[in-house]
């Protein structure tokens, strides 16, 4: 057996903490762990809106390009981040217990927010669902790290950000938060809060990642997952989709929302089969009128 094993992570404090906590697992079962941080085409461009970029694996490509090199023997990833295909050779061999996947306010709650408030976020599908829930707030793009983000509402840039919950957390930053956001407000992204462990399809990384899975939070993203897959699988689709588990019964909710807010399509399906469950939300969101969506935003 390898007991030597480095793990590759984005450099962000975020990415840094969470690369830290696998070591830590993994150390407690008798790995020798180390990090090495790689930079990604999302970490360069910084200036831009997440949905312009328009590639998919924008955080993930160079780390994958590594693992494939044998440079890394594992890479830890948000796994919101994750396209819905992955390179050939690779798999997510440990998807661990989820964090809270609810997003969260910073500043002032969405209902205390006076109208032309400004709200920052770098993602279309808060900015479709908040412009739904609230169509006279003045909702701007905000890059950077979460450090740099809560500067910047403090600074008075914003009003108001929109962030995921389990950031704040694992950053010890809980604190700031003004307001929780349940699903039936603000669908999380798909798999939000939990983290994806990249590996080759055997070998030590793939061997020790497995140790790490939890079955539940696994069926649960994966549901997910195949949602976002049926309307074509990339991390700026404004969808957002939350599956629970009760017993062997899936529950997935989804909702697809057009960039200006107006076109609001919402699904629900039930079953034990992860991937089917999962597809077949997809498929109702599509019939209900989330082709007429994503062909607005991919054909503007």
């Amino acid at each position: 057996m390898n007991n030597s094993l480095i793990i590759g992570s984005r450099g962000s404090q975020l990415a840094l903490w969470q690369s830290n906590w696998v070591k830590a697992q993994l150390e407690q079962r008798g790995y020798t762990v180390s990090i090495e941080i790689i930079q990604t085409t999302g970490d360069r461009i910084t200036d831009v809106s997440l949905s312009k970029i328009g590639s998919k694996g924008l955080f993930t490509k160079e780390i994958e390009e590594a693992l494939l090199d044998g440079r890394v023997h594992l890479a830890v990833h948000s796994c919101k981040d994750m396209p819905t295909e992955l390179p050939e050779g690779l798999v997510l061999s440990a998807i661990p217990v989820r964090e809270d996947p609810r997003d969260v306010v910073v500043g002032r709650k969405i209902s205390d927010l006076p109208a032309g408030s400004k709200v920052g976020t770098s993602s279309l599908r808060r900015a479709a669902q908040l412009q739904a829930m609230r169509p006279d707030l003045v909702i701007e793009n905000i890059r950077g790290n979460v450090d740099t983000r809560l500067r910047k509402q403090q600074e008075g840039q914003y009003d108001a950000i929109i962030l995921a919950a389990a950031g704040l957390h694992r950053l010890g930053l809980g604190g700031h938060v003004a307001e929780y956001l349940a699903p039936e407000q603000m669908m999380p992204a798909v798999a939000q809060g939990a983290l994806a462990i990249e590996t080759l399809t055997s070998g030590p990384g793939f061997d020790a990642a497995s140790l790490l899975d939890d079955a539940a939070t696994r069926l649960c993203v994966t549901a997910e997952r195949a949602a976002l897959r049926a309307l074509g699988g990339g991390c700026q689709v404004p969808l957002g989709a939350h599956a629970t588990l009760d017993g062997a019964t899936l529950t997935v909710h989804g909702v697809c929302v057009s960039p200006d807010g107006r076109v609001v399509v919402r699904a629900t399906a039930e079953g034990s089969d992860a991937e089917a469950t999962g597809s077949a939300l997809g498929q109702r969101l599509l019939d209900g009128g989330a082709r007429f969506i994503l062909d607005q935003v991919y054909h503007p």
